[in-house]
């Protein structure tokens, strides 16, 4: 084990979890975390926290992640060129009655409901120590050696110049093979500032977290309902881009006390059903140089938090509410895919 850094950025946790660690915050989601999720299963209800992985439909809210395209595997040997799909597998002996359907799915990972890896947000920064600043991840992981771009290749399909990248280190996986279970806890930001494009800091979090009695302990898996995914489907996958980055709240990522509370309070990871979590500022800020997405910077790349965004949480939130509660039992595990920088995900609460 080697430190992979001499100096490490302000309010960051690298090295607290030993020099290779990668998976961050997710090492206080422990057994007893587990348990305590377990123990706020009540009813035995189930609420399903995915979006349909279509959505949100179109590509305006990002021009580079697109929609699912869905197509059919193709046969070979006597039937090649066919499509493995309603394919009768036995055409010539009507003894055999087994007909099989096969599909293949070309995604973004990160279009719909998903899950950011520590190797989806970097930094220019001096870990060296040397007076320059290089490419560099969470607990100091590289660019180049360890998070690797791929080569271009000519001749392809846009989606397959680049086709080889390759997260070495950090990658979506190490969230999976945790598990991804643990004790919930929601704060309903929609309830307090319905539809308003509010950026919510420190001052407003701590009210809203009085007023509702929620207490945030270490370990627990924060989920941020702001509504923003309700206007998504009302749009039936045809987002309207200037309503969208018009609507709802987020966390104010400028507001250097909420992000001192974000370390402070020990949570795992951070989840929202909007686009960013954060809303994204429209500048720069000062001093510089700054990171554009101040959130992402520091859960992702200075202390290991994973971020999880476009969930689905209305019918959790309204029960929740309903029942006085804010805890439960969430599972919600990305996919295993080894070398990913993000998942989509179909996360599972239960009350």
């Amino acid at each position: 084990m080697t430190q992979r850094w001499k100096q490490r950025p302000p309010g960051s946790n690298w090295g607290e979890f030993g020099p290779d660690d990668q998976r961050g915050r997710m090492n206080y989601v422990t057994r007893e975390k587990v348990l305590q999720g377990i123990a706020e299963v009540k009813e035995g209800i189930t609420f399903s926290l995915s979006l349909p992985l279509d959505y949100p439909g179109g590509n305006v809210l990002n021009p580079r992640r697109s929609a699912p395209r869905i197509a059919a595997t193709i046969r070979d040997g006597k039937s090649a060129g066919q499509q493995n799909f309603c394919f009768p597998l036995a055409q010539d002996n009507p003894d055999l009655t087994d007909v099989v359907s096969d599909d293949v799915v070309l995604m973004t990972l990160q279009y719909s409901t998903q899950w950011d890896s520590f190797a989806h947000i970097g930094s220019r920064f001096d870990a060296d120590g040397d007076g320059k600043r290089e490419i560099v991840f969470y607990n100091g992981f590289r660019f180049g050696e360890d998070v690797l771009p791929a080569s271009l290749k000519t001749n392809s399909e846009p989606w397959a110049k680049y086709e080889g990248t390759e997260a070495k280190a950090l990658g979506i996986q190490h969230l999976a093979e945790h598990g991804a279970q643990g004790r919930g806890v929601m704060l309903d930001l929609h309830h307090h500032f319905g539809r308003r494009h509010h950026a919510v800091g420190y001052e407003d979090l701590m009210k809203l977290m009085g007023e509702d009695r929620v207490v945030v302990e270490k370990g627990d898996m924060v989920c941020l309902y702001t509504g923003f995914a309700d206007v998504l489907l009302e749009m039936k996958k045809k987002p309207d881009a200037k309503l969208l980055h018009e609507t709802c709240s987020g966390l104010d990522g400028r507001d250097d006390r909420l992000l001192q509370w974000i370390s402070d309070s020990g949570l795992a990871v951070l989840i929202s059903d909007n686009y960013a979590v954060e809303l994204i500022p429209t500048g720069l800020s000062k001093p510089r140089p700054s990171a554009l997405m101040p959130l992402h910077e520091h859960c992702l790349f200075k202390n290991g938090i994973h971020l999880g965004e476009m969930w689905y949480l209305t019918g959790l939130a309204r029960w929740l509410r309903e029942h006085e509660r804010s805890r439960f039992l969430l599972t919600a595990p990305p996919l295993r895919l080894p070398g990913a920088v993000g998942s989509p995900a179909t996360p599972v609460a239960t009350v």
